[in-house]
C-alpha cells in the first residue's frame, strides 16, 4: 500500500485537488473517504466525472477503506486520500492504514469552528484529532495548494493561535 498523502478538505473533490495536487502527487487513485457521501450515488457520479484521466477514484466509507487496505486492495496503487474532517483520517490511522502525512487544506468557518489560518477553521474536537494524529508521529501541515510558498506545521498554527 502506498498512501502518498491524506488531505482534510471540506469540499473533497474540486479543481485544486484534481489539478494542482494531482500534478504534485501523481496518484494512481483518488480516495474520498466519507460515510455519508459514499451512500449518495448522485454525489459519487459527479465526483467521478472530475477525476483526471488515467486515475481511479474510490468514494467509500471509513470501514470499507480500512478493510480494503487490510485486504491489500491498494497495494499496487499510489493513493491520495481526501476526507472532510480530521476524525476520518484519525479513524483510518487507528484502523491500521499507514498515512505518511496529513495536509489540512480547507475547512469553512461555520458552527463552532474558529479561524486558524486563512482557509482553515476548526472546532475543539478537530484540533484534538489533529493533535492525536501528530502525537502518533505523523506530520500534520496546513497548505491549500502545493504551489503555496510554505507548508505550516500544526505546531506553528497552534502557537500562533496561543495554543499548544
Amino acid at each position: 500500500m502506498s498512501v502518498l498523502l491524506a488531505r482534510v478538505d471540506q469540499r473533497l473533490i474540486h479543481g485544486i485537488t484534481v489539478n494542482q495536487w494531482n500534478r504534485e502527487l501523481h496518484p494512481k487513485r483518488f480516495m474520498v473517504v466519507d460515510d455519508e457521501d459514499s451512500q449518495n450515488e448522485m454525489v459519487k457520479a459527479s465526483m467521478r466525472m472530475s477525476k483526471p484521466a488515467g486515475t481511479g477514484m474510490s468514494i467509500i466509507s471509513r470501514e470499507k477503506a480500512i478493510n480494503n487496505f487490510k485486504d491489500g486492495k491498494y497495494d499496487s496503487h499510489t493513493v491520495f486520500i481526501i476526507a472532510k474532517e480530521p476524525a476520518t483520517i484519525l479513524d483510518l490511522i487507528n484502523g491500521g492504514v499507514d498515512i505518511p502525512e496529513v495536509n489540512v487544506g480547507a475547512l469553512f468557518e461555520e458552527n463552532d469552528r474558529v479561524p486558524y489560518t486563512k482557509r482553515v477553521a476548526l472546532d475543539k474536537k478537530e484540533v484534538e484529532d489533529l493533535k492525536s494524529i501528530s502525537a502518533k508521529g505523523i506530520p500534520v501541515f496546513f497548505e491549500y495548494t502545493p504551489d503555496d510558498d510554505e507548508k505550516v506545521s500544526l505546531e506553528d498554527v497552534l502557537k500562533k493561535k496561543g495554543e499548544n
